[in-house]
């Protein structure tokens, strides 16, 4: 099984891209962020005819969750148990966002997950986003802990770079800066200790950006951030084969501005699958 995070920035504007990419790779289940559509204004009709079934959270034009699979979709959970909610006016309770889908395929459970952004140190946001991170793990700790779990992976756009050797655009290193804070590493990194979950790309592609700001010409110059993850549980560590950065499909004619994440479980049926950097 192939398994894709990718953060389309918007599936109305990339449908064709995402759907070219899922069959030039071969990929059996993408895992999609910043979709920034409503539920009903989801290109279904063009994953349909693609072979792909889709389950979709999207509230507005903001945010948007979903997950895509030619191998069937079960047990479609929008959000996570105790998943905060965010307003700027002090509403209670605060109405949730659209930053979290799960699906079972074939006996693997995928949550496909928009972490916050955090706006900036000082901004309610910020708070918001460590607070979210934390209950992502708590709730992965509890599935985790339950008699029916099955090997899962949290994927998607996390907005947090782990380490200094994520970081390529040198704006993000700067005092005061989201994405690279110590709070927010601290979170990150207790989110996966919480969720037991680790990195499974990491270990078989030590570098590379996923995200390229549009200005400047950050992708030419190669300045990047690493924010974008496939975190697995052991379970679902032992299956993992390989993983890359598809760094490839921030080229072309209006791509996202950020670049799908691949991973491949072990199967019965071995096959060669396209390896593009």
């Amino acid at each position: 099984m192939r398994i894709a995070t990718w953060n389309v920035n918007s599936i109305r504007t990339r449908k064709a891209l995402v759907v070219d990419f899922l069959h030039q790779l071969d990929v059996d289940v993408v895992a999609m962020q910043e979709t920034k559509c409503r539920d009903d204004q989801f290109p279904f009709d063009e994953f349909d005819a693609a072979g792909y079934e889709v389950a979709h959270f999207g509230l507005n034009q903001w945010n948007g969750v979903a997950i895509a699979s030619r191998l069937g979709l079960s047990n479609i959970e929008q959000g996570f148990p105790g998943m905060p909610g965010f307003s700027k006016t002090g509403e209670l309770p605060p109405p949730l966002e659209a930053r979290a889908i799960s699906a079972t395929i074939e006996g693997i459970r995928v949550c496909s997950v928009y972490v916050p952004n955090g706006r900036g140190l000082d901004d309610p946001h910020f708070s918001y986003k460590l607070s979210w991170l934390d209950h992502l793990g708590q709730a992965f700790r509890d599935y985790a802990q339950s008699p029916h779990a099955l090997p899962f992976a949290i994927a998607g756009d996390f907005n947090v770079a782990p380490v200094d050797s994520d970081v390529g655009d040198t704006a993000f290193l700067q005092p005061g800066t989201t994405h690279t804070s110590e709070a927010e590493r601290k979170a990150l990194a207790q989110f996966q200790t919480t969720a037991g979950v680790a990195d499974v790309v990491r270990p078989l592609q030590p570098e590379g950006y996923t995200f390229w700001d549009y200005k400047q010409g950050k992708f030419a110059k190669d300045e990047g951030l690493r924010i974008d993850f496939i975190y697995g549980s052991p379970s679902f560590v032992e299956l993992v084969e390989g993983g890359f950065i598809h760094r490839d499909a921030r080229k072309g004619e209006s791509p996202s501005d950020h670049v799908p994440v691949i991973v491949d479980l072990a199967s019965e049926d071995e096959d060669d699958r396209p390896m593009i950097f």
